[in-house]
């Protein structure tokens, strides 16, 4: 990996400390559903570039994110990850686990101005999509199957609002688990 003259391209205005407290999340519970008010941080490293192959150079933003419910504050969300931008393909890539012994590898196509005023990251997966899919332990896959995954992001200056579904199967029915927040750079 190398960071000298790197172009994140639209991940560029990510790099940085972000903290958000009017996060919700929407999860299943077996005898309905709860709503967790939450506050958290995310943090983007400027990571460099790899080149794959010979011929192919991503830009990579690993990244952390901590979430802790308003109620109680504790960790209720640890997830680490990499943001990727392949500037030959024009598309993004988040990668991600969480410690429930899921990983998910969502991908989608930047179409939009990387010098813009907000830029809009989209990235999607799918439980056996062959470019952009979802891995998980027995036990989940058994228990609460992880269906598909969406993420959309919007980055306006110090400003980051996101919105992610990850569709699960799970307590004998299939449930959209939503989580969104808008944070501010630190």
């Amino acid at each position: 990996m190398s960071d000298s003259d790197v172009s994140y391209g639209p991940l560029a205005g990510l790099i940085g400390e972000w903290q958000g407290d009017g996060g919700t999340d929407v999860a299943p519970e077996p005898d309905g559903v709860e709503e967790s008010p939450y506050y958290e941080t995310i943090t983007f490293e400027a990571g460099g570039d790899v080149d794959n192959a010979e011929s192919q150079t991503l830009s990579i933003v690993p990244y952390r994110q901590v979430v802790r419910r308003k109620s109680n504050d504790e960790v209720f969300h640890h997830q680490l990850g990499y943001w990727l931008w392949d500037p030959a393909a024009g598309t993004v890539v988040q990668s991600l686990t969480i410690p429930r012994a899921v990983c998910c590898l969502a991908g989608g196509v930047f179409e939009g101005d990387v010098n813009a005023a907000e830029i809009v990251l989209e990235v999607a997966s799918k439980l056996g999509d062959e470019d952009w899919g979802i891995i998980q332990s027995p036990f989940m896959r058994d228990n609460a199957t992880t269906l598909a995954f969406e993420h959309r992001l919007v980055l306006a200056g110090d400003e980051l609002r996101y919105a992610e579904t990850t569709y699960l199967e799970i307590y004998g029915r299939k449930f959209e688990h939503t989580d969104e927040n808008v944070l501010k750079r630190v």
